[in-house]
């Protein structure tokens, strides 16, 4: 009997219809499919192209595609890092009537890198670092939204440049669940099975010569445990200390603040005779310095470019004498007198290379190395125009990435 395609979406985009849902996605032509790279899965993925955006299309069984969709839908609610749900297609028929596998639908991450494709272009292992210290505080902040995670990796994330680091992004759901709170058995299965498996990951990479044969990989799997443990106690942690030193409580939040969280209840207690304080953070969101950017210019942007953003307007402020005057205006003429003229002296070719917030944060990297070698202050046009000459041409396009990797289905 011939079943109808089902698509179960929030917002359904007609394209979706005008994609060869009759076909395996393994056969699906050139003509539809975006070459991006695809990092090891279990399950064949494909990128197609749909409506002036790039989709990852992957077949996977139908409970487990609806419970995913589920669960990013939760997550993207939370504000979490994670790839955005599209839908999920059921009932796909070839043209001889039999059944094909559902698949779920995901956008793809503008300027998102799996971590196969970094190593494509930077070996060195202060990649590798920064790669791990951005997966240990994304798994710190699933953690505290209650998302066990059950198959943490390298490779179910993808990674986009913040200001010198990475911001890390959840990209496979399958096995995860949300709980109230999370056991502590709960999250040292996350930690481990991340260790373990970073480990694999980064063996797979030196038995390809792409990972240097004297990375001490065992150490590189104990920084990430290290990471987590050290942030997930400065978050939760309760602190006590004598009456006398209550400064120690707007220090404790000031440490949480340049961690990139906001407090949002700071529980505080005292003993019987007043004489000791205890405090425990009870609820903390990260993007402490992403809110504080989105709220005075309306840019969107990752923690450690925010944070930088907020650096040179602080720096604009106090150079045009206006240190007193309303955050909100000086923001609003610094976006207009700062940010946007040099993010447009970018030449339309070269803005697929970085995310304007990036190529920002490059400009004030190249401004200080220009200054630092002159020894003068090298005004911010005259960086930018060095940077647009001599440094970005020459980096890779990381809009959509192109570069081939090996197939990986199975």
């Amino acid at each position: 009997m011939t079943t109808a395609l089902q698509i179960t979406a929030a917002n359904v985009d007609p394209a979706l219809l005008d994609l060869p849902w009759h076909l395996p996605i393994a056969a699906w032509p050139d003509s539809v499919l975006a070459a991006l790279p695809r990092g090891i899965s279990r399950h064949t993925v494909r990128f197609a192209r749909l409506s002036g955006h790039v989709i990852a299309v992957k077949e996977i069984d139908e409970q487990i595609a609806r419970r995913e969709y589920a669960t990013l839908r939760q997550l993207r609610r939370l504000d979490a890092p994670c790839v955005l749900p599209i839908a999920v297609i059921t009932g796909r028929q070839n043209d001889d009537g039999e059944a094909l596998m559902p698949a779920l639908v995901t956008q793809h991450l503008s300027f998102s890198l799996p971590y196969r494709a970094l190593f494509t272009r930077s070996m060195r292992l202060e990649t590798v670092d920064r790669l791990i210290d951005a997966l240990a505080v994304l798994l710190v902040r699933l953690h505290t939204l209650g998302l066990y995670w059950g198959d943490v990796s390298l490779s179910n994330t993808l990674f986009r440049r913040d200001a010198g680091a990475f911001a890390a992004y959840l990209v496979d759901a399958e096995t995860s669940e949300f709980h109230p709170q999370l056991s502590r058995g709960q999250r040292n299965y996350d930690l481990d099975l991340a260790r373990t498996n970073i480990i694999g990951e980064l063996m797979d990479l030196q038995a390809g010569d792409v990972l240097s044969s004297d990375a001490d990989l065992i150490a590189i799997g104990d920084r990430l445990v290290a990471r987590y443990t050290t942030l997930w106690e400065e978050l939760t942690a309760q602190e006590s200390f004598d009456a006398a030193d209550r400064w120690r409580v707007a220090a404790r939040v000031e440490r949480l603040h340049n961690l990139g969280y906001d407090v949002d209840e700071l529980q505080m207690t005292t003993t019987a005779d007043g004489n000791t304080v205890s405090i425990q953070p009870k609820v903390v969101d990260a993007g402490h310095y992403h809110r504080q950017v989105m709220r005075l210019t309306g840019l969107d942007v990752q923690e450690n470019q925010a944070r930088r953003m907020l650096n040179d307007l602080e720096y604009y402020a106090m150079m045009t004498g206006r240190k007193d005057d309303d955050l909100e205006m000086v923001a609003h003429d610094w976006v207009n007198e700062v940010f946007e003229p040099t993010v447009r002296a970018v030449p339309r070719e070269l803005s697929r290379k970085l995310e304007p917030a990036e190529i920002f944060h490059e400009v004030l990297e190249h401004r200080w190395y220009m200054s630092e070698q002159q020894g003068r202050d090298v005004p911010t046009q005259e960086a930018v125009a060095s940077y647009v000459a001599n440094v970005l041409p020459n980096r890779a396009d990381e809009r959509f990435i192109s570069t081939p990797l090996p197939r990986h289905d199975s």
